[in-house]
């Protein structure tokens, strides 16, 4: 049974994280999920001074509120003439920092740190589990990333034309009316709830990976949007069955499995992509020399 629960879990991150990360992919921002990585610790040490717990929730909390103050401070960055990716990592290393002097000043002889609070491991996953009157209902971690993807998928297919002309030509989506900015903040919003919810449970490595690894994947196959989504998902929840086994096999770290397999079919569909692939255009070159 935990086998269930640790795949089903990486393959709701995988579709999480695969869904915003298609757009983040088109919008060329697909590192705002490692800098938001970095940036919410000093979220979490200022939530765990507010309250005295490390109860996990109130971790959550302090974390996607940083979260949401991360992706604010790059936006105007990048609108002040900065370009986005010195804006991003300015803004996470200095958070970051900002949170590294926070846990040396208040929590010296704490077990207080990034690692131990926010970077989980996906083989623990099945014995956190959520109990109601003596009742298991299961995993916690199945029900937060759950709730993630939910609202993924439920923003996305109500706001969907948005999202795809926002992100092919904003200015164009101006024109015709559409509030550019707030379409921006709403997808960082979505990638920072995202990105929090499954850091505790999974790891880092997973959710960052997933974050870039399929979406990126799927772009060397399709130019529609909706078909890039239905690729990346599917990309990403077969890394997660086969890393699974993989890391069995090998006895490797399950998430470093699943996102190298995530790497595998990256590469695969970089070399033999019809319309991208590395092979396929040298092979078209040729035919064309031998005409």
């Amino acid at each position: 049974m935990s086998t269930l629960w640790i795949i089903l879990t990486a393959a709701l991150v995988a579709s999480a994280c695969s869904i915003v990360g298609c757009v983040l992919v088109l919008r060329k921002m697909t590192m705002i999920g490692d800098a938001i990585s970095h940036a919410v610790l000093p979220g979490i040490v200022i939530a765990f001074l507010i309250s005295g717990s490390r109860d996990s929730l109130v971790m959550l909390l302090g974390a996607a509120a940083i979260g949401l103050v991360t992706v604010f401070f790059i936006q105007l960055f990048h609108q002040s003439g900065v370009q986005s990716d010195a804006s991003i990592g300015v803004v996470f290393t200095a958070l970051f920092a900002v949170g590294i002097v926070l846990i040396s000043m208040y929590t010296r002889d704490i077990d207080l740190d990034l690692d131990c609070v926010l970077y989980g491991e996906i083989a623990y996953v099945p014995w956190n589990v959520i109990t109601v009157n003596g009742l298991s209902l299961g995993p916690k971690a199945v029900w937060i990333v759950g709730f993630a993807l939910l609202v993924n998928i439920s923003l996305i297919g109500l706001f969907f034309k948005q999202f795809k002309l926002c992100s092919f030509d904003p200015a164009m989506a101006a024109a015709v009316g559409i509030p550019v900015l707030f379409f921006h903040y709403l997808l960082m919003g979505m990638v920072s709830v995202t990105t929090v919810a499954s850091f505790e449970s999974v790891g880092a490595i997973l959710v960052v990976g997933m974050l870039v690894v399929p979406p990126a994947t799927a772009y060397l196959l399709t130019e529609r949007l909706s078909s890039m989504i239905a690729y990346s998902v599917g990309f990403g929840c077969l890394s997660a069955v086969s890393g699974y086994f993989v890391a069995h096999l090998l006895d490797a770290s399950i998430a470093g499995s699943m996102i190298s397999i995530a790497g595998i079919i990256f590469l695969a569909v970089l070399l033999f992509s019809p319309s991208h692939g590395v092979l396929w255009k040298k092979a078209k070159q040729r035919r064309m020399l031998a005409e």
